[in-house]
Formats: C-alpha cells, structure tokens, sequence
C-alpha cells in the first residue's frame, strides 16, 4: 500500500467520522469504530438505552456516503419475507416477480433485533456472513457496500427472544451507547432547535471512497507476532475459569481486520499489539458465554480485561509509541 493510498483513505475516514461527528454528540469513540466496522466489512451489534441515538447514528453513517439506507423494525409478529424480500404473481403478466425486502439495501438498521422471533432472525444470517440472501432457490446479492446495524434494548427483557450464539458471531463488534453527560446534552438541545442536524448532513464521500477504503485496511501490514497475539487471546477465553464459552475463529478474524482499520484511521499502515487491545473488548464482549448466565463472577468486560493484562505481548510492548522493529513496518 502506498503512502498516497493510506493517506486517502484515512482522509475518507476522517471526513466520515467528523460528518457524523455532527449530529452524534460526546461518542467519538463510538463513532470511529462505526465508521472502522464499515472500512472492515463487518456488522455492528449497537446497545444503549431508547433516545440515545442509535437510529441517528445509523442514518448519519448511511448519509454521509450517499448509500441506500432502510429501517426494520422488529416485532414477535416480523416474518422472515418481511426482511428479505417475497415473490409475487403479477396477473398482468402472468408470473413471479420479485418485491425486495429491506434488507438488500446498502446500510439496514435492524431495531430491537431481540424483539423478533428466532425464526426471523435466522434470516438475516446467510444475509450477514455470505452478504446475499436465497429466496425461492433464487440467490439475491447484497448490494455493496453492506452494512448491518442492529440494536438491542440490555435494560428490556419483556416481549423479546435470546439472540442465538450464531447470530452474535456475525456481528464483528459491539458498541455501547450510553448516557450523555449534563454538557453533551445541553449541546444536543442546541443543536436541535430549530431543526435536527440530521436534516442538513451531506453526503461527504461516495461508495468509491468507501470501496477504496475498504480494499487499503486489507492491505495493512500485520506482523506475525502480532497474528499469535490475537490468537492467544481469543484461545484464552475458551480457558478462562469464568467463560463458559469462549470465542470463535471468526473473532479471530474480526480483531485482525478491526485493528487494521483503527490503525489505517490512525494513519499508520502497521499494526502493535495496543491496537488490539482497544478494539478487544468491542469484538470479543458479546461473543463470551458467561458460567452461569452471567449471573456469577465476572461480567465479560472484565474477563476481557483480565484475559489483556494476563496474556504476553510477543516481543515487548512498544516504546514512547514506537513499536519494536519486529511488530512494524515490513522490511524493505
């Protein structure tokens, strides 16, 4: 990757980040994680209170890169054609024609995903890992880019269904939205009155952007010390006394691309050991299984936490920021 590719690419995620930035106040981090997942091609599992802006966020992101954005909102009564798509007979024309569902579109916020039936939510599987949906023994691409955004009630549990481990592990990561303080929260009413930012954001880069950022986070070095270092602490939640279950390989591979994304957004084109332990907790909390149900001993943020400070950095950690020879850039 040359040095005029990360620094278009990383310019693309900036300007995302800070278009968005706009409307979403006080969750920087949050954001620039949203905006890592898209750069990774993963999905994002959202949590947080109702009115914190998790549907804003959703639609600022789709906004921003000028993509199809719809909204499902789930219920016990939500059918699985209600997402993907139906056939229909046209009497006219004497044959099936295909109505597309929501979920064939760019950017989809899946709302209150826990509310639907595991039924439903079985649909958006082949949907989120093999980014195509089969309806009728027809296959239906998804558009590119791809994006889900699901979110989920943690403080609600009247009227909802466990999302299955299966559907968990297709997300990459998990982001938290919590409260605003007393500060963000005055600047949020200043911000809406007399109209919702949201009506006024432009779209800022266009899906070549985005697909060029994507093809440049691929393209980010990563040494192999640091490839053990993700697999030693996914293999250490499979131990852990507390998990009952640990993470899958396909954590694996969502630490190694989500950290090439931060990294590329930071503007290197490595990655240290500390990119991965920032984005961990993101990727590997809701894929644990506490012993339990969680109910007993730690809850999986701790248990992330514990499994970062136990597990060796190969090498050494990096000095003054700088990384060791061998967890930087390629020789040559």
């Amino acid at each position: 990757m040359t040095d005029n590719q990360l620094s278009k690419a990383r310019e693309i995620g900036s300007r995302i980040v800070d278009n968005v930035k706009r409307v979403i106040v006080g969750k920087d981090d949050v954001v620039t994680l949203g905006v890592a997942a898209l750069f990774s091609r993963g999905h994002v599992l959202i949590e947080g209170v109702p009115g914190v802006g998790k549907t804003m966020y959703a639609r600022s992101v789709a906004k921003s890169i000028g993509v199809s954005f719809k909204r499902i909102q789930c219920t016990a009564d939500l059918l699985p054609s209600d997402i993907t798509g139906v056939y229909i007979f046209d009497q006219r024309d004497r044959e099936f024609t295909f109505r597309p569902g929501p979920v064939l579109s760019n950017i989809v916020l899946v709302d209150e995903v826990n509310r639907s039936s595991p039924k439903t939510q079985s649909a958006l599987l082949e949907c989120m890992e093999e980014h195509q949906t089969t309806i009728d023994g027809v296959t239906h691409p998804m558009p590119v880019p791809f994006l889900v955004l699901a979110t989920r009630n943690p403080t609600e549990h009247g009227g909802t269904f466990p999302l299955p481990e299966t559907e968990l592990d297709r997300f990459l990561l998990r982001l938290k939205l919590e409260y605003p303080s007393n500060e963000e929260e005055v600047s949020i009413l200043e911000r809406q009155v007399p109209a919702h930012p949201i009506d006024d954001l432009d779209q800022i880069v266009d899906t070549e952007d985005v697909l060029l950022a994507q093809s440049a986070v691929a393209n980010v070095y990563v040494d192999r010390l640091v490839k053990e270092y993700i697999v030693a602490i996914v293999s250490a939640t499979r131990n852990h006394q507390t998990i009952y279950l640990g993470a899958s390989p396909r954590a694996s591979l969502g630490l190694l691309t989500l950290s090439q994304a931060v990294t590329l957004l930071d503007g290197r084109d490595y990655v240290v050991p500390d990119d991965v332990k920032a984005v961990a907790p993101a990727v590997l909390g809701h894929r644990l299984v506490m012993a339990g149900d969680g109910r007993t001993g730690l809850s999986e943020d701790e248990a992330i936490a514990q499994i970062i400070e136990t597990v060796p950095v190969p090498g050494g950690a990096p000095v003054d920021g700088v990384p060791l020879p061998s967890l930087g850039r390629r020789d040559g």
